[in-house]
């Protein structure tokens, strides 16, 4: 009788079971930013809660990926703050509580170093796109690795290498590149180390890191997004831009960029490929993965009910010639008038390549051909370069709107990118096959989203269209992505077999 009363008061005063946790997993990865605002309203996710989630990936995932070269110590900070606003009914739109990294040419106070170690000391202030997400309650993550000075260092340079965050790789396959220049944020989007990152983009450094790490991109028109505040190569073709795994997300993320009461994502509607004109620029006989995956995404267009016409876009050949030249000269010119805005950093090209010849780390990799390139480039007073960036420009524009009226086309559709190769210093970038320099010099909106894989290499195709188009380069590539998702969760393979 004592053994059963004894055993009858151990079951009265033993601690109950733990109760199963009433929220839903956290699926970082397939979570969109609107279902992860609708838990938050409901009180089943905090911005906390999310941050952490971001936070121990970056401490544990990143190992591997090297994307991440700096975690803003404020950001559990900033996510209570949001979750404090939400209490109190005062949120702030889609984007308040959600973590964002950012490429780190864009200025904060805790740094910006576009790479190089020559720009350690911290700028003065946040650029103006950081102060929008802020205003836009964002929970500023951390900073993520770039090529080195956007790429523009050295005519052999390795995409994803800069000297203050060493080698950034593809989250697929880990021996393959990224990307530039913005390789770092497409490499942490894909690897899910944030709900969405912001790029910058002269020619192809947002949507080639977007393709080749298989995420979103969009490279928006030319002056929706302020660049004060982002290590420049060129005023008349950088944009800043975001990254996502989700077209929606990049949606959301641009409508904050933008500020101004933009709202990308409303205007997201569904069926916008039923009846659309898309004039198809294969740039076939490059890659035969990519043509395939091409083949592929124009029988989603048809099956969608779009109407196909093929393309080609004229003047590619004067364009290229014109824009490099031009570009260098406006390198030199408006990177020594950032420099002026910076405490404790070189002033002058001159004195970067000194900096770079005396630095241990610096030209360890490659070189600063451009560089010097730029250092010896006319003013752009001269009359030559006028011409060469009018001639970049023009014809650029001329590429695009020539062929969207000619055929009544709502869009043109092209390959971004094909399977990404090996990284290899020794050689530098393998590059083989883009789509970017029409938008890109002409200024105009260009979307990039997932459609196909070489093997387990992602492939995107890219949506452009005309001057201030980017609600309707977004709407496609949305329609697009919701009829054939292709998008896969990298699986951080060491190599190819």
């Amino acid at each position: 009788m004592r053994s059963l009363l004894a055993a009858l008061l151990c079951v009265l005063v033993a601690a109950p079971p733990a109760l199963a946790d009433p929220r839903p997993a956290l699926d970082l990865d397939a979570a969109t930013i609107p279902q992860l605002v609708r838990r938050m309203d409901a009180g089943t996710l905090t911005a906390v809660d999310l941050t952490r989630a971001y936070l121990r990936r970056i401490d544990t995932v990143d190992r591997k990926v090297r994307s991440v070269v700096a975690v803003n110590p404020a950001a559990l900070r900033e996510a209570a703050e949001s979750d404090r606003r939400r209490a109190r009914g005062q949120a702030r739109g889609l984007m308040d509580g959600i973590p964002v990294l950012l490429k780190d040419n864009i200025d904060t106070r805790t740094g910006a170093t576009a790479g190089s170690r020559a720009l350690r000391v911290p700028p003065r202030d946040d650029a103006e796109l950081v102060k929008r997400l802020r205003a836009a309650g964002a929970v500023v993550l951390g900073k993520t690795n770039l090529s080195e000075w956007a790429n523009f260092r050295s005519t052999r340079s390795t995409s994803g290498w800069s000297g203050v965050g060493g080698q950034t790789h593809n989250p697929h396959v880990l021996d393959r590149n990224p990307c530039g220049s913005s390789s770092g944020s497409g490499a942490a989007v894909a690897a899910s180390l944030a709900q969405v990152a912001v790029g910058t983009e002269t020619d192809g450094s947002i949507v080639c890191p977007a393709g080749q790490n298989g995420v979103v991109g969009l490279k928006p028109t030319l002056g929706k997004v302020s660049g004060d505040g982002v290590v420049p190569i060129s005023a008349r073709q950088d944009t800043a831009g975001p990254m996502a795994r989700h077209v929606v997300d990049a949606a959301v993320l641009m409508s904050a960029l933008e500020g101004r009461g933009a709202d990308y994502a409303r205007e997201l509607t569904p069926g916008a490929l039923r009846g659309a004109r898309v004039g198809v620029w294969r740039k076939s006989g490059v890659n035969a993965e990519a043509d395939r995956v091409v083949r592929s995404a124009v029988d989603v267009l048809r099956r969608q009910g779009a109407v196909v016409v093929e393309v080609d876009l004229p003047h590619q050949d004067r364009i290229d010639a014109a824009e490099f030249p031009a570009l260098i000269t406006e390198f030199k010119h408006d990177l020594e008038e950032y420099l002026r805005t910076r405490p404790g950093v070189p002033k002058t090209l001159g004195a970067l390549i000194a900096f770079n010849e005396a630095d241990p780390v610096e030209l360890s990799r490659f070189g600063q051909e451009l560089f010097h390139q730029a250092q010896g480039a006319p003013p752009i007073t001269d009359p030559t370069y006028r011409e060469q960036r009018r001639t970049a420009t023009e014809l650029a524009r001329r590429s695009i709107d020539e062929v969207l009226a000619a055929h009544r086309l709502d869009a043109i559709m092209a390959p971004t990118n094909g399977p990404a190769w090996k990284t290899d210093h020794a050689t530098g970038d393998a590059f083989e096959l883009g789509s970017s320099t029409p938008a890109a010099v002409s200024g105009y909106p260009n979307a990039t989203v997932p459609a196909g894989f070489a093997g387990p290499l992602p492939i995107g195709v890219s949506f452009m269209a005309g001057h201030g188009a980017d609600a309707e380069v977004l709407r496609l590539a949305a329609a697009f992505e919701r009829a054939a998702p292709a998008r896969r969760a990298p699986t951080y393979l060491p190599t190819l077999p």
